[in-house]
């Protein structure tokens, strides 16, 4: 309900004789029409202005008045003669800081003077627009208050017929800004919508970025199709509003519904059909694609032209799957997307596998589950595993109460169909898997659990092409076995794995002591000498066979050549990866370039070649490169569609730039660059430190090695003057079991270029170490998070612990191995501002820095 008062106050501003204008809709609380007037902060200055629209001697005008010392008074008046207000409102369009007046503007002879409230004198009201038939349109004004007054924004000039003003809910949320919808009648009394955002410079129809609001649009129309069937009109309203929700599918359908009922329209429709066509096509295939901001990285979705469909959002984003759904995650969980980027399954998971047969398995705290496309959960409880559907069952394992697993069949509803009593299980293939009954013991069984045929070894393998790999002794070399059991190739391998298209690449050494990789038929017969390094299968009918860089350190790598299934070398050893084969061609690397080969081995025509090491893969239109740890796409003619950005804008003045150290093929940094700072001594002194603290050191660009080494930075927090980059590394030992990461934040203040340590976090003086140390030992005693703390090691923290601070609070890490085991990561504490509030700095350069 509107303020009387303030009715009666513009009313006393008026000329004598001139009556406020008031929209034809009523009020929620009053049959009374809602005048318009407004109390609102239009030019930012912190006080509302007074405005108001009314008629005086047969024109129209719209007057805004501050208030002075002694009242109210005006400072911008709009009139015309040849037009009356149908439509005001007031929002935040073009800046959030202040309100934007919106007037529609209608002809008068079609916004003619319809009623006059006999109890309010003073209070007209216009007929809304189109609200009698087809009427002529409105004019949209979008007023901003600048230094010369009230400046018209809607330009070039736009034309509707309903007008509706609100923060709309984009996937991204809402964003303070209001959006305005302009409503279009067509043929027919058909109305269709349009959102216009501000983009800086203009209004622009920003239809694609607000998907929701059309999805409810034509939900509403789909029940009023419902009671309506025969309505060509609504059927015509609804293609375009399922169009404009991102669902080109439904709309094709409620087209085709329009057409049939009304086929001489359809011509008029044709821009909407080549818009449904063009939706269909670019959903069709959407790329993920990382970008890095001020934020951290940030994943969206671009389509084959390399424009983000689904804007960049989430932390992390996987490639569609054949259903229409990606798993993406936000907040440190995983969740399932449609092609709109509206969630399927919200943000709950620790994670969430491939589909396959209509069901993913998912993990959360309490263990995995399945769900179905939907999201709905199958599985009654929690299981420690399970695996992927294969022929309509997936393996599961439970563990009893001495810690041992047993394992099972779940079938598609998620019901255990065959019973956790295996030791050991495999998926099912052409309608058979092989589980291990107990030790000695395993069996091949049909999907009722049936035993089918019973193997006495200590170790039998899956089955390929008939036939089973076994040993006869615990530890002993492996041969081979037919599905019933009879010896077919005697023990003599350390390494038999299963048969493909008649091949099995087989180990000749009998106990690992060193790489005798080759090639057998079903006879045991060498198809490829057993002296290899290593042998992969391609698919195709190729293998790639690897021979040892340096035969005195195997663990180093392999150089890879192309070979048949007959063992016929097609090139010599020349590359550092392949790939499997897909569509005729496997990516492959030499170390300087990556590019795909044909089924003669070599690089093949009119595909992308791409400097660096990594991998290309065949994605629809485009081939997705991920090399030198960087993601790009190309179209199949190798032209570059997409690639990340290298640039990481702050403000207008300060960016991260990014730098890519690559002497050598097996050491490779990206490290960050600080650019825009006053100081340039300064600038330079942070950037060289950032040079050493990314590890950038002279490396030998023709010494092989025995370690591989990459680095990367992210902006891990930005406020105010305060960046604070985050470094990581990790270097990996050839052989080792696993590599060694590190993990460095370096706080930057960007106006003094002084990097900040702990101890400028807290006053002159303070025992922060003590304080600090406290805290994390009352945590790792306190909280169950930090069970895996090893018992008795945390003895309080360093005077210069490693740390980062973020908007309300500070964190203490720990490297691997420190306090905790290695599969515990970095052990980091984190500690409210609030808890050590009496010993922050608070008049110290690095609080003030980011307060």
């Amino acid at each position: 309900m509107w303020d009387k008062q303030l009715e009666l106050t513009v009313d006393k501003l008026l000329p004598c004789g001139a009556k406020i204008l008031a929209a034809a809709g009523k009020a929620p609380s009053d049959e009374a029409p809602s005048p318009f007037i407004c109390l609102r902060d239009l030019d930012g200055d912190g006080e509302a202005e007074l405005a108001g629209a009314y008629r005086w001697v047969g024109e129209t005008f719209f007057t805004v008045w501050k208030n002075g010392a002694d009242g109210w008074y005006a400072v911008q008046t709009l009139s015309s003669r040849k037009a009356v207000i149908c439509d005001l409102h007031t929002a935040p369009v073009t800046s959030s800081e202040k309100f934007d007046v919106i007037i529609g503007w209608q002809a008068d002879g079609e916004a003619a003077l319809i009623q006059t409230r006999h109890d309010w004198p003073f209070v007209l009201t216009t007929r809304e627009a189109g609200e009698a038939g087809e009427a002529e349109p409105a004019a949209l004004a979008v007023y901003e208050w600048t230094q010369r007054g009230l400046l018209n924004r809607a330009m070039p000039p736009l034309s509707y017929h309903k007008l509706e003003v609100a923060d709309l809910e984009s996937a991204a949320g809402e964003d303070g800004i209001a959006e305005i919808i302009l409503w279009q009648q067509e043929e027919g009394g058909v109305y269709t919508a349009d959102v216009y955002k501000w983009n800086g410079e203009r209004l622009q129809q920003a239809n694609d970025r607000f998907p929701s609001y059309f999805q409810q649009i034509a939900a509403q129309l789909r029940e009023q199709a419902k009671e309506r069937p025969e309505d060509a009109s609504l059927w015509y309203q609804l293609a375009s509003a399922e169009q404009k929700a991102g669902l080109p599918a439904q709309a094709v359908h409620s087209l085709a519904t329009a057409v049939k009922l009304r086929p001489s329209s359809a011509g008029k429709w044709q821009s909407v059909i080549r818009l449904i066509r063009s939706e269909l096509q670019t959903r069709a295939a959407l790329y993920p694609a990382p970008v890095k901001t001020a934020e951290g990285t940030k994943w969206g979705y671009i389509d084959r032209n390399g424009r983000f469909i689904i804007s960049p959002r989430f932390d992390y984003a996987e490639d569609f799957q054949n259903n229409g759904l990606a798993v993406v995650q936000a907040n440190n969980h995983s969740g399932l997307i449609n092609q709109l980027g509206i969630f399927v399954v919200g943000p709950i998971y620790q994670s969430i596998a491939p589909f396959s047969e209509g069901r993913a398995a998912v993990v959360d705290d309490r263990g995995f589950r399945v769900i179905d496309e939907r999201g709905n959960m199958l599985t009654a409880m929690p299981y420690s595993y399970i695996g992927t559907y294969k022929e309509g069952r997936a393996v599961f394992t439970k563990v009893d109460a001495q810690g041992r697993s047993h394992y099972g069949y779940l079938d598609l509803s998620g019901t255990e169909i065959i019973p956790p009593v295996y030791m050991s299980a495999n998926d099912f293939q052409d309608g058979r898997a092989l589980v291990q009954v107990r030790e000695g013991e395993f069996a091949l069984i049909d999907r009722s659990g049936k035993a089918l045929h019973s193997y006495q070894h200590p170790y039998v393998g899956p089955p390929g092409d008939g036939l089973l790999a076994f040993s006869e002794t615990e530890s002993g070399p492996k041969g081979y076995i037919n599905e019933s059991g009879e010896v077919v190739i005697p023990p003599q391998f350390s390494v038999a794995l299963p048969f493909e298209a008649g091949r099995a690449i087989v180990n000749a050494s009998r106990n690992f002591s060193e790489n005798l990789y080759g090639l057998i038929d079903k006879t045991g017969a060498y198809v490829i000498k057993p002296e290899y390094n290593d042998i992969n299968m391609l698919g195709a009918g190729r293998l790639a066979v690897g021979r040892a860089k340096d035969p005195s350190k195997p663990y180093i790598g392999s150089a890879y050549a192309i070979t048949d299934t007959d063992g016929r070398f097609l090139t010599d050893f020349l590359y550092d990866q392949v790939a499997e084969y897909k569509e005729g061609v496997a990516s492959a690397t030499d170390g300087q370039r990556t590019f795909f080969i044909d089924r003669t081995g070599h690089v093949a025509r009119n595909l992308p070649v791409v400097p660096g090491s990594g991998t290309l893969t065949l994605e629809g239109e485009l081939v997705k490169a991920f090399v030198d740890q960087r993601i790009s796409y190309y179209d199949r003619s190798g032209k570059l569609v997409w690639k990340q950005n290298t640039a990481i804008p702050l403000t207008g003045q300060y960016r991260v730039v990014e730098h890519k150290y690559a002497p050598n093929r097996d050491y490779l940094v990206y490290y960050p660059e600080i650019r825009g700072m006053a100081n340039r001594q300064a600038q330079e002194a942070v950037n060289q430190r950032l040079r050493e603290l990314s590890q950038i050191k002279p490396i030998d660009p023709n010494a092989q090695l025995d370690y591989n080494y990459f680095g990367d930075f992210a902006v891990a927090f930005f406020k105010n003057r305060l960046v604070e980059l985050e470094l990581t590394g990790y270097n990996y030992p050839f052989g080792a079991a696993h590599g060694m990461p590190t993990m460095t934040f370096v706080p930057i203040d960007l106006v003094s270029g002084r990097i900040y340590a702990l101890k400028d976090l807290f006053k002159p003086g303070s025992d922060y170490v003590r304080v600090l140390s406290d805290i994390v030992g009352n945590q790792i005693k306190n909280n169950p998070e930090y069970s895996y703390v090893f018992p008795d090691s945390f003895k309080g923290i360093s005077p210069d612990q490693p740390f980062y601070v973020k908007e309300n609070a500070l964190y203490l890490y720990f490297a691997p191995y420190e306090i905790a085991p290695y599969a515990a990561g970095f052990p980091t504490f984190r500690i409210p501002f609030s808890q050590i509030a009496d010993i922050i700095g608070e008049n110290g350069d690095f609080w003030r820095s980011f307060h």
